[in-house]
């Protein structure tokens, strides 16, 4: 690497059990809520509760709705009343 190049890296503790002591990386949430907002009817209520969901699973699912099987910590986060929280 020369004088010129800056490199950024973004980690988050993560404990495990099987760890091998190296931080998982995390996801761009922004990124990844926008694009699964992008459809949505209230872009902001959306973009709120998927952030939420991020950060908490560090994971989104693709596309605008559904593939929550990719996800699973995203697709089990509920509210307080048993509704799904992610959208």
């Amino acid at each position: 690497m020369n004088d010129s190049e800056i490199h950024t890296y973004t980690y988050v503790q993560v404990n495990s059990s099987k760890g091998t002591g190296y931080p998982k990386p995390t996801i761009d949430c922004g990124g990844a809520c926008q694009a699964r907002c992008r459809l949505s009817s209230r872009p902001n209520l959306c973009h709120r509760a998927c952030g939420t969901c991020c950060a908490r699973c560090n994971c989104v699912p693709p596309g605008t709705a559904g593939n929550t099987e990719v996800c699973p910590c995203y697709a089990n986060m509920t509210t307080h009343h048993g509704r799904r929280k992610c959208p």
